[in-house]
């Protein structure tokens, strides 16, 4: 069956670093798009970034700079590099994962947080 298992979230100090995996299983992962999404409290969920099957690279204007997706078709997994983190990128991270239909990951919570 399709899973999405997210892993790497945690409490972190203002301008540190956390590393965020999702590992898939259940589909062909090399021919689906593959986006983080971030829910705060109280706030819609919204898109953090995408990476498409080819590796062409999206951001939302608020992480540009400062976050990197990547992903490894080999391993099945992606991947949110986030430096220079603030305590507005509180949220549960979501992985999803998209070809001709989607699939959720139960998500991960980040606390930025001194």
């Amino acid at each position: 069956q399709v899973q999405l298992v997210e892993s790497g979230g945690g409490l972190v100090q203002p301008g540190g670093s956390l590393r965020l995996s999702c590992a898939a299983s259940g589909f062909t992962f090399s021919n689906y798009a593959m986006r983080w999404y971030r829910q705060g409290p109280g706030k819609e969920r919204e898109l953090v970034a995408g990476i498409s099957s080819g590796g062409g690279t999206t951001y939302a204007d608020s992480v540009k700079g400062r976050f990197i997706i990547s992903r490894d078709n080999a391993k099945k997994t992606v991947y949110l590099q986030m430096n220079s983190l603030k305590p507005e990128d509180t949220a549960v991270y979501y992985c999803f994962a998209f070809y001709l239909r989607g699939y959720w990951g139960q998500g991960t919570q980040v606390t930025v947080s001194s």
